[in-house]
């Protein structure tokens, strides 16, 4: 058995899509981690960190350049590798907790894989890997952390829900703000390679904590199968009730066949875009801030999801674990993935197929739709307080592991050693071997959920989906707003952001599925004000970067 390698190795789409742009500014985390550790505040200090200095790689020539505005940079096919690390970063063993989103792998001591990246390391990286089952990733994080024997790094990641951030990290993890603050960086030359806004994230109370993990700075789209929609003229309308009739006739449930997979969050969440809402926040004229949940159009949202519910076309069972695959076969039409990068997951599945990504679209041919760009990280990995040996040591290691894509170093970590964990197709992209496929999947995820480069558009052996995600891509920031929060941060946000946000979606939920009246959002609404809402918004109100824009209504 072999399997095609994506250039985004290892991080699920999935893993992080449940909370992901609709309630990014609820989530606890997603404003730069959680609990103030001073009397005033992360807000201020946050706000006036200075930031890494930036140093963009430039080893590597892109089929397809990138630009400022979020357009990936792409690829056509695996370049020849070029170093980027001229020493083995580890002295002896370093310890982690982190996560993965696919198969487990082998433990070290029966994974060649594993083994080989050990070496090229120079020492050896023992992971503790939590897998997304159960309580999943914060309940392990919390087991480890009250256990005082805390591993040399840990992850932690955005929307995951781990409390008061600020205080742990003040009390059992290293400042980092003197090595990466600045040109400091700079010895550490791909951690610079990383974007000022992917640090953002890793600033909590002012001070630098870890090395953030980019990813896509897009947001949420729906990916539909082609052929599925060309039976009814094709993914995309010209209005909400036109979207809304191919839906109704796709769906047949006598063939077990729907136009949309079951999540009514991320499908309200693209309506929203339809309907013209905010990306969280809205900047008004006189500076101050709207939430997303206090517009109409959050509101003639809600209404249309629960149309659309009330119309059958949602694949019925909420809690189905294989609708990727249902969707590369056809049997249910489309669905929400966490950026326009994802076609790859669905050529593993059904190589000959087709698939459409969305640009949000109108909701009456009138409103104009706006998109919503994503956060940019799946969070940052600080280290345990040490000497600062041992902290020179783990940045150097975060350094190896955050290697750009194309360099010696990332192929080492996402593909591993040629013919062995992998070969080469005719147009030299990496395919990986049998032995490859069972060692290498879970522990690439797990490593690249604590430590990545910026991301890439890189489909091998699919050159037209490659064209395809970058035309679409710049249609999209044709349309995109960008949280204004995003890099600020709430200490009343980190403290209740979580829980009040539950409570408003749990009855937005009832409302799309008929449990509740469409009258019954404005109490809900007012609720979450109340219990918090309103401090986060003056909390981001004071934080509020000069050059937000005003968004237009």
């Amino acid at each position: 058995m072999t399997s095609t390698i994506s250039g985004a190795a290892g991080v699920s789409r999935r893993g992080f899509l449940g909370l992901a742009g609709l309630a990014i500014t609820t989530a606890g985390l997603a404003a730069c981690g959680g609990g103030g550790g001073s009397t005033s505040g992360g807000a201020s200090a946050s706000s006036s960190v200075k930031l890494p200095t930036y140093k963009e790689f430039t080893g590597l020539t892109p089929d397809l350049a990138g630009n400022a505005k979020g357009l990936q940079a792409a690829y056509f096919k695996l370049p020849k590798p070029v170093q980027s690390v001229q020493n083995a970063p580890l002295k002896g063993t370093v310890t982690g907790l982190t996560e993965t989103f696919d198969t487990m792998s082998p433990a070290m001591k029966d994974n060649p894989f594993w083994q080989r990246l050990n070496a090229k390391l120079g020492g050896d990286l023992e992971l503790q890997i939590a897998e997304d089952i159960g309580d999943g990733y914060p309940a392990k994080f919390a087991t480890v952390l009250a256990s005082n024997d805390l591993p040399d790094m840990m992850w932690v990641p955005p929307n995951q829900g781990i409390p008061n951030i600020g205080p742990m990290l003040e009390a059992k993890f290293q400042d980092l703000t003197q090595y990466l603050s600045g040109d400091a960086v700079l010895e550490y030359p791909n951690l610079a390679a990383l974007k000022p806004d992917s640090w953002k994230t890793a600033v909590v109370n002012g001070k630098i904590w870890g090395a953030p993990i980019p990813s896509t700075p897009f947001g949420q789209v729906y990916i539909g199968n082609r052929e599925t929609w060309a039976q009814v003229g094709g993914f995309g309308a010209g209005n909400a009730e036109e979207f809304l009739a191919k839906a109704k006739e796709i769906t047949r449930p006598g063939e077990q066949k729907y136009a949309l997979e079951p999540s009514y969050i991320n499908a309200l969440h693209m309506v929203g875009e339809w309907f013209g809402a905010p990306n969280g926040w809205a900047v008004n004229k006189d500076r101050t801030l709207t939430n997303l949940y206090e517009t109409d159009e959050y509101a003639a949202s809600v209404e249309f999801v629960a149309k659309m519910f009330a119309a059958g076309v949602f694949y019925p069972d909420a809690h189905a674990t294989d609708i990727r695959a249902r969707v590369a076969h056809g049997s249910v039409g489309a669905q929400v993935v966490s950026g326009p990068h994802d076609l790859d997951d669905y050529r593993a599945l059904n190589e000959t197929a087709g698939f459409d990504i969305l640009v949000p679209f109108s909701a009456d041919g009138k409103v104009t739709p706006t998109y919503d760009m994503g956060y940019g990280t799946v969070g940052f990995t600080p280290f345990k307080k040490a000497d600062e040996g041992k902290i020179r040591e783990l940045l150097s290691l975060m350094n190896y592991l955050s290697a750009p894509f194309g360099t010696v170093e990332y192929l080492q970590k996402n593909y591993g050693e040629l013919d062995q964990d992998y070969t080469l197709d005719g147009n030299g992209n990496p395919i990986r071997t049998e032995t490859g496929t069972t060692n290498a999947p879970g522990l690439v995820s797990a490593l690249t959920i604590m430590s990545s480069p910026e991301n890439v558009n890189f489909n091998p052996g699919f050159d037209d989906d490659t064209r395809y995600v970058n035309e679409q891509q710049q249609k999209l920031l044709e349309l995109a707003w960008r949280n204004p929060t995003n890099g600020s941060y709430s200490d009343t946000n980190a403290k209740v952001g979580a829980k009040i946000g539950k409570q408003l979606r749990d009855k937005v939920t009832d409302v799309v599925t008929g449990r509740a009246k469409i009258n019954e959002l404005e109490s809900a609404v007012k609720r979450w004000k109340s219990e918090g809402g309103d401090k986060i918004r003056d909390e981001y109100q004071a934080a509020l970067a000069s050059d937000a824009p005003v968004f237009r209504t």
